[in-house]
């Protein structure tokens, strides 16, 4: 190989490694110092489209890519902290913030890369504080991104020389639709918008294509960032992958609008250019804002349009699993104290029946080791911790105000019953980790010991039922029964453990398979244990 096309391939394929690299740890240093308020940015104003496309715009700032805050979205829509409407405007949002890095970019400061990266070293190493370290991180990742950038830049000088790259740019310069296939791909290969608007801001800054062929690659950039949200709705629930749908069929139609108006839209460009004295970077950066902005702004009226298409292109029934708090109204708080304990007490039976459906699901995915089990399971944990907050919360506030003897008793017979509930979600999560131990380490359970533990999960899901149902209708001969079958999960933990050491010592089963065989059969014991504390609750009240 020649060593000029040697050099420039190191150069381009190395500089675009340290500048997604850059990205992507500026992206994590912003993601921590932000801490949880992403989530809480995201979950608490998207209560209209628009307060979403606000949301999307900050989150994607924070965190430096789009298609990092559709993921979350996709997530958050998955697990039922967000409808598909909420969504379609955070996605818009998102495609607003990411044109941000394209602005910084823009900001010519190349040579200064190096003492940047060095600055940002020295914040990492000689600093003990996690501020001092976070900023850090976000420096360090600002001058990796410029000398990747600078980097790339060099590695693309020869093209000026190669005919065949003359040759393609001219041809996209023809035909737009070739332009924004280019940049489609471009974009799913390298999964990054912002690494590929910012190798077509260097290309226009050498002078190696048009703005008339830029700005089609650039619109098919954008189609090209929405592949993350679609791999990442894989799997997942048809909300989620509804969510990834619109991203896909925002930025087509987008694109599709901009290609018919591809002349108008150049002129605007040229004019922003030359009125504000742009230099080539931020022109294409202007031009990414631009087309962003105003793709929102054209689709934003539609956005229950959008999400009817997306309702009818994925057909199928919504298995979303509700976080949020049905109940807890803060106003009974003040005005009606025993109201309130109703409602909380309504909230905590409906986290319990999560529970019982949680361990259903745990059961299915070590039955069948199909993975959409073992999602639902963990979506649900994720919504009993998120009503335990809650109704702790709730609970707390409650306790100020003036309870009666009897109403302070049932008071702290929910705040007891919460943390029982939150843990046995904690156990079943376990053994959802331990069947995926057993499947990626191929560990083979004997189909006697299989057989054991579908009997225990059984009598298992049977004592949580139970307990919730005696909570709910505060029956002493149910909690009674409840305290009868903890006693058999009891009674058949130990005799399954002597038969797990039976077929140990006739070689029948491996070491490896008796943890888990171990691990299973002792977190289910526990969850009898809380099971059987909500059923002494309601027996020490009525006694």
């Amino acid at each position: 190989m020649d060593l000029n096309w040697q050099e420039m391939l190191f150069q381009f394929f190395g500089g675009l490694g340290i500048f997604l690299y850059g990205i992507k740890f500026m992206g994590d240093g912003l993601q921590k110092s932000a801490g949880d308020r992403l989530r809480d940015i995201l979950d608490r104003f998207t209560t209209n489209p628009i307060m979403g496309v606000l949301a999307g715009i900050i989150v994607t700032i924070l965190v430096q890519s789009s298609s990092a805050t559709t993921v979350i979205t996709v997530g958050l829509v998955s697990a039922g902290f967000m409808t598909l409407r909420q969504a379609i405007g955070v996605i818009m949002g998102a495609n607003i913030g990411t044109t941000v890095t394209a602005f910084i970019i823009g900001i010519d400061i190349g040579e200064y890369a190096l003492p940047i990266i060095a600055i940002g070293s020295m914040l990492l190493f000689f600093f003990k504080s996690k501020k001092v370290h976070n900023a850090g991180q976000i420096v360090f990742g600002f001058g990796a991104l410029f000398y990747g950038l600078e980097l790339m830049s060099g590695g693309m000088k020869p093209l000026r020389s190669l005919e065949a790259f003359s040759d393609l740019t001219l041809s996209m310069s023809d035909n737009p639709i070739l332009g924004v296939v280019v940049g489609t791909l471009f974009t799913v290969i390298v999964q990054s918008s912002s690494a590929t608007i910012g190798i077509l801001q260097e290309l226009f800054t050498e002078d190696l294509i048009s703005l008339t062929a830029a700005l089609p690659v650039l619109f098919g950039d954008n189609i090209g960032t929405t592949i993350t949200a679609v791999l990442a709705a894989i799997g997942t629930s048809v909300a989620a992958r509804r969510a990834a749908a619109t991203h896909v069929l925002f930025n087509i139609v987008g694109t599709t609008l901009f290609l018919i108006l591809l002349t108008p839209f150049q002129l605007f460009v040229e004019f922003l250019q030359t009125t504000f004295s742009l230099n080539p970077k931020m022109t294409i950066a202007f031009a990414h804002g631009s087309f962003n902005i105003t793709n929102t702004l054209i689709q934003l009226p539609f956005v229950g349009v959008l999400a009817m298409i997306v309702t009818k292109l994925i057909p199928g029934e919504d298995s979303i699993i509700e976080y949020k708090s049905k109940h807890l109204d803060p106003m009974f708080i003040e005005q009606s104290p025993s109201i309130a304990l109703g409602q909380a007490k309504e909230e905590v039976l409906r986290m319990g029946q999560f529970a019982v459906k949680g361990l259903e699901e745990t059961n299915e995915f070590l039955r069948t080791k199909t993975s959409k089990h073992a999602d639902s399971a963990y979506q649900i944990e994720g919504a009993i911790n998120n009503l335990d907050k809650k109704i702790t919360d709730y609970l707390i506030q409650l306790s100020s105000s003036s309870l009666s003897e009897v109403e302070s008793e049932r008071h702290s017979i929910l705040m007891d019953t919460v943390r029982d509930i939150e843990r046995i979600g904690d156990h079943f999560e376990n053994i959802v980790e331990l069947v995926e131990y057993q499947q990626t380490n191929k560990v083979k359970v004997t189909d006697q010991a299989m057989s054991d533990l579908e009997g225990m999960f059984k009598l298992t899901i049977d004592t949580v039922q139970k307990a919730i149902t005696c909570l709910d209708q505060n029956d002493q001969s149910i909690a009674r029964e409840v305290a009868e079958k903890e006693d058999l999960i009891d009674k058949m933990e130990r005799k399954l453990r002597k038969q797990h050491i039976l077929r140990l010592n006739e070689g029948l089963c491996t070491g490896q398979a008796g943890i888990v065989f171990v691990d299973i059969i002792s977190n289910l014991e526990r969850i009898g244990d809380h099971a059987v504390n909500i059923a002494e609750a309601v027996l020490g009240e009525e006694e």
